[in-house]
């Protein structure tokens, strides 16, 4: 089963032969994964003692909102729904901004990030899927192992998703292209532009160091988490009121931290939908963002949700 049958948006050439990965990462990008995963997970494990030892500012607290909604969102919206599965069409100015806000969230090239993603839609739960977390089997010990795997064991495997085959519509866009070679950039001013603001607002050496702390690497490893968690928890447990050929279930306590993204089970049956919170109650702060720029104009041809789709796809056994 290819991404294609399963919703996804382009490209096409998706289902040709080519094989899954290509190559493996030099040891030098191998080690920048270790750091950008492991660096800011040592601070936000130091962050509970930390704040009890020295506080935690107010500056601190808003700079590490703003950056996590901005970045977050860059995943959410940017990442995920325009460019792995083409919810909207967006103008080039948006569609810039998104990329880098994504890339602030240090979890990879844009174009890697998608390659990866339309790997997992095109064999979720099943083997070639990066990140299942039923990769190992079923039985207790194998659904920790698995878990552990879906969460965050997959990043340091070496094998690369071969972009040719999943991401080839972004390799032809010359101007996403450059915008995903600066990477490294984006990732340092994800971390620099917090202490530089915390220090300009505090006109201290301590308050850029805390803002790093906190607004930087915290602030960074806490959207790692919520984002793996997704992969994870969210292909483990939860309601499945839609019908999907893998295990992606809704799991509503992530609801607004992933900015509406543990509405999973529905993102599984339909991937193009902009919406993926779509029944009463279900906040989607994402969708909210992509309707607010459809109505000033940034965004146009938005995959909404409706009637028909919906029915489409409901399972028979959900009782609403």
């Amino acid at each position: 089963m290819t991404a294609a049958t399963e919703g996804v948006a382009p490209p096409k050439a998706e289902s040709g032969p080519k094989p899954l990965t290509a190559g493996t990462r030099p040891w030098v990008a191998q080690l920048s994964v270790y750091l950008f995963v492991l660096v800011p997970f040592a601070a936000l494990v130091l962050a509970i003692p930390a704040a009890w030892g020295w506080g935690l500012g107010w500056v601190d607290v808003v700079l590490a909102v703003v950056f996590y909604f901005a970045s977050g969102l860059g995943v959410t919206v940017g990442f995920h729904r325009y460019f792995t599965h083409g919810s909207f069409k967006a103008k080039r100015g948006v569609k810039v901004a998104l990329a880098i806000f994504g890339m602030m969230a240090v979890q990879g090239p844009v174009i890697t990030w998608v390659a990866d993603h339309r790997r997992h839609h095109a064999f979720s739960d099943r083997e070639g899927d990066p990140h299942s977390p039923w990769r190992f089997g079923s039985s207790p010990a194998a659904l920790a192992k698995g878990f552990w795997y879906a969460h965050m064991g997959w990043l340091f495997e070496r094998d690369l998703t071969n972009q040719d085959r999943f991401a080839p519509d972004l390799q032809k866009d010359e101007l996403l292209v450059k915008v995903n070679r600066l990477f490294p950039l984006w990732t340092a001013l994800s971390l620099v532009l917090p202490a530089a603001i915390g220090g300009l607002v505090t006109w201290s050496w301590w308050g850029a160091f805390t803002a790093f702390f906190w607004a930087g690497l915290v602030r960074a490893s806490f959207l790692h988490h919520v984002t793996w968690s997704v992969n994870s928890i969210c292909h483990m447990i939860g309601e499945r009121p839609f019908k999907s050929r893998d295990k992606a279930a809704n799991f509503w306590p992530l609801a607004i931290l992933s900015f509406g993204e543990s509405w999973h089970n529905l993102h599984h049956a339909d991937p193009t939908c902009a919406r993926h919170g779509v029944l009463r109650g279900q906040l989607d702060i994402s969708a909210r963002v992509i309707w607010f720029f459809e109505k000033v104009g940034w965004a146009w041809n938005v995959r909404w949700s409706n009637e028909k789709r919906l029915a489409r796809i409901t399972s028979t056994e959900y009782k609403g």
